[in-house]
């Protein structure tokens, strides 16, 4: 019997090996057009919170929806103009770094001398080489460079955007007329969109919070481009568990080179706090179980995509991967895949519960 089992199952095994190949190869080879959809998507996810409370307030959904449309044609707006015109001030400044670099090297070299501290003639050399200043560059560079790729389709997305946001109340019709039981596919999706609404009205709010504290702390210190690195604070901090210090890492080597180790160790230290009250404590009480992700998925997740999509994939692993975790969920045979990705405890998962019909 067991010979008989073995043979059929293989092929299907490996199709099914195959065609995921092909999937994520087919998503890696689609990026540049399937990035500016997702974040399209997730702008429309961004939106429906505050265009639901405006047409509580008694307000048409039309007249609701031209409201977001305009605040959020004017926050692209703004966000492109002020992109490009710190990007271009901090090329400006570049070389002042440089020279400024030099001459905290020169005088780190007299004080380990006053002190009788002999080191090598080349070793600063040797040093300047390992800590080349245009590291900086070329890291702020490579960290903003997928954001600005995004932006340059800013209008695409934001045409998409709105779109989807003109297309959200015919859903639930076209989901009730798909699949063999439309009643249970529409209580997934529902609660699928309010899990991921839930998500990032906490998220945004948290690194909102954590961009403005960041951005006020490094300007009390003095530190050059304070908003921008607010900025990417509050952007990586949608990137799960690396995220923080990935936001950090320019903004210290900055302040190391522009203020000396002083003014780098404050720049950490702000960093430091920022991260630890609003990522490890605000963060957890706030959100609790309502992931129904277990960490190590969430890790795992944040590797995949960002291998998949780049840097934007890191931005959306949390959503893409809760949006895997409910297809996985809704057929049988996949369903458990979506038990590993949950948490350690299966009983800690109420938003998860609620989608059972």
């Amino acid at each position: 019997m067991e010979s008989r089992t073995q043979p059929a199952n293989s092929p299907s095994l490996l199709m099914q090996g195959a065609a995921l190949v092909v999937i994520i190869a087919g998503l890696k080879a689609a990026a540049p057009v399937l990035v500016p959809f997702l974040m399209a998507v997730l702008a429309a996810f961004l939106a429906m919170p505050p265009l639901l409370w405006l047409q509580s307030k008694g307000l048409s959904r039309w007249l609701s929806l031209t409201i977001i449309i305009l605040v959020g044609l004017l926050l692209d707006v703004l966000i492109v103009v002020f992109f490009g015109s710190t990007l271009k001030e901090f090329g400006q400044g570049y070389p002042d770094y440089v020279q400024r670099l030099q001459e905290n090297t020169v005088r780190l070299e007299d004080w380990l001398h006053s002190l009788g501290i002999t080191v090598p003639s080349d070793f600063f050399d040797r040093a300047m080489e390992v800590f080349d200043p245009s590291a900086i560059m070329q890291l702020v560079g490579g960290l903003f460079s997928s954001v600005g790729n995004v932006l340059t389709n800013a209008f695409f997305i934001f045409l998409t955007t709105v779109f989807i946001l003109i297309e959200v109340p015919s859903f639930p019709a076209k989901l009730k007329r798909i699949g063999t039981h439309p009643e249970q596919t529409l209580n997934r999706v529902h609660v699928f969109g309010q899990n991921l609404m839930r998500y990032l009205a906490i998220k945004t709010t948290i690194s909102l919070v954590t961009g403005v504290l960041i951005a006020v702390w490094l300007a009390s210190i003095g530190e050059d481009f304070a908003l921008l690195w607010g900025l990417l604070a509050f952007l990586f901090n949608f990137v799960p568990n690396i995220g923080s210090i990935i936001a950090a890492i320019p903004a210290v080597l900055l302040a190391l080179v522009q203020g000396g180790l002083q003014m780098a160790l404050l720049a950490a230290g702000g960093f430091l706090v920022v991260n630890v009250v609003m990522g490890n404590i605000l963060e957890p009480r706030v959100m609790g179980y309502g992931l129904g992700l277990s960490t190590l998925a969430v890790f795992l997740s944040l590797i995949f995509w960002g291998w998949v999509f780049g840097p934007v994939g890191m931005l959306l692993s949390v959503p893409l991967t809760l949006l895997l975790k409910a297809v996985l969920q809704s057929r049988p045979e996949t369903e458990w895949i979506a038990i590993l990705l949950g948490p350690g405890d299966a009983e800690k998962m109420p938003l998860d519960k609620s989608a059972a019909p």
